[in-house]
């Protein structure tokens, strides 16, 4: 049992005229309480390791379920897409879909799809599937690093894991599947913004996509008798349906309101940000907590070893009450693989009660200039199952301390 609780020019005017009707009905919507909501945790573990979680299943098989669910559509929005043996059977139940009629529109970003575009190109020559290159580069000056898909504008998948073979059986990977109406109507209005943008990945056309609208967040629901309180949450601020559901200050808050701990694991970290500027919110918001009482632990990849933001996590490890980490993830038996072994898992969880999960790393870019996603639940079964699996990966093999004096070697993870 798993952990619940281009177009022509006419063509245009008519996805636009959907992001419109699809926001309406979300500021229409009343906040829905008593509804019932299924939030359901999904992990990938890296294999020969033991932080695999009997309880919560695997990413393979959720995706392949929910896939097969569609009945009318099936939207995905991913960082890029890299197949392999663990990903065709994924690869085949898209196809499967679009066989049985199923409308699926699929969007990659436009850097990495320079370096992975066979299964885009595949897909997009299917018919009943549509693919799109967006450039977040000439729309934000970053890029489209979400991970998600919706189901029917019904169930939603977000999380750290990229559709790549890789994070299926050699990443270590979190995510939530999420059956809640407003909040996947919140998500699709995201992708139909991001459909129409990339058209053209004109930046002048951002405001006539947009409409700014409150979709009625936080959301309250009642499940077995407890009560969970959740916002869907987006990045970069200036392409959101909602501006108010901007990631950062929604996890800002989570740290700035920690009593007793708060918990983050991120692949990287970082105050220097890719466009020189210095990033001090994040890291100002951990000190501001551990000078109040607040224990804090920050887990990231060792990936970051030899970054620029190894000097910013050896200055965190200096103060009171603050603990940081790396995750080393040994190599694969078989064979050295490139760009895997690794924990790619991004939440923060405080006081075994409020957490945030998503698709954005502890840095400044993926909240100015990426398109992110997100979600911030207050739930005590839920947030006390991910305060567990934080702590296991914290008390396992694979996490070594960062120590201010210690001299770290980069570790090798490219091609």
């Amino acid at each position: 049992m798993s952990s619940t609780i281009c177009l022509q020019e006419g063509d245009r005017r008519l996805m636009i005229s959907r992001s419109y009707v699809l926001l309406a009905l979300l500021a229409a919507t009343v906040s829905a309480y008593g509804q019932e909501s299924v939030f359901e945790l999904v992990e990938s573990i890296p294999e020969e390791t033991s932080l695999d979680n009997n309880d919560i299943r695997n990413t393979s098989e959720v995706w392949i379920e929910m896939i097969d669910q569609a009945r009318q559509s099936l939207d995905i929005e991913q960082f890029y897409i890299s197949n392999g043996e663990p990903l065709e059977p994924v690869i085949a139940a898209i196809e499967r879909a679009a066989d049985r009629g199923v409308s699926v529109r699929v969007i990659a970003d436009a850097r990495m799809y320079k370096t992975y575009p066979e299964t885009v190109d595949r897909l997009g020559k299917r018919k009943n599937i549509s693919k799109r290159i967006i450039d977040y580069g000439k729309l934000a000056g970053g890029i489209q690093h979400a991970k998600f898909f919706i189901v029917d504008n019904k169930q939603a998948f977000i999380g750290s894991q990229n559709f790549d073979w890789r994070a299926l059986t050699h990443i270590h990977e979190l995510g939530l599947r999420i059956e809640h109406p407003e909040a996947v109507a919140f998500y699709t209005a995201v992708f139909e913004a991001d459909w129409n943008l990339a058209e053209t990945n004109d930046k002048s056309l951002i405001s006539s996509v947009l409409k700014q609208r409150k979709i009625g967040a936080p959301f309250t629901t009642i499940h077995n008798a407890d009560t969970t309180i959740f916002s869907p949450t987006a990045s970069p601020a200036g392409i959101l349906p909602d501006s108010t559901l901007w990631d950062e200050p929604h996890i800002l808050n989570v740290i700035e309101n920690a009593q007793h701990e708060v918990n983050l694991q991120f692949l990287g970290y970082g105050i220097k940000a890719r466009d020189k500027t210095e990033y001090h919110k994040l890291d100002d918001a951990l000190r501001a907590a551990a000078a109040r009482g607040v224990t804090v632990r920050l887990m990231v990849s060792d990936w970051e070893k030899g970054s620029s933001g190894e000097k910013d996590l050896k200055a965190l490890s200096t103060i009171e009450n603050i603990r940081v980490k790396f995750v080393i993830i040994p190599e694969w038996s078989g064979a050295y693989i490139p760009f895997a072994r690794v924990d790619h898992c991004k939440f923060i969880v405080a006081d075994g009660r409020k957490f945030w999960l998503g698709t954005s790393n502890g840095e400044k870019s993926y909240f100015h200039n990426c398109r992110n996603l997100g979600i911030v639940i207050e739930d005590r079964k839920l947030a006390s199952r991910l305060t567990s699996i934080f702590l296991k990966t914290w008390r396992s093999e694979y996490t070594e301390r960062v120590h201010p004096d210690s001299t770290y070697a980069p570790r090798k993870h490219g091609e």
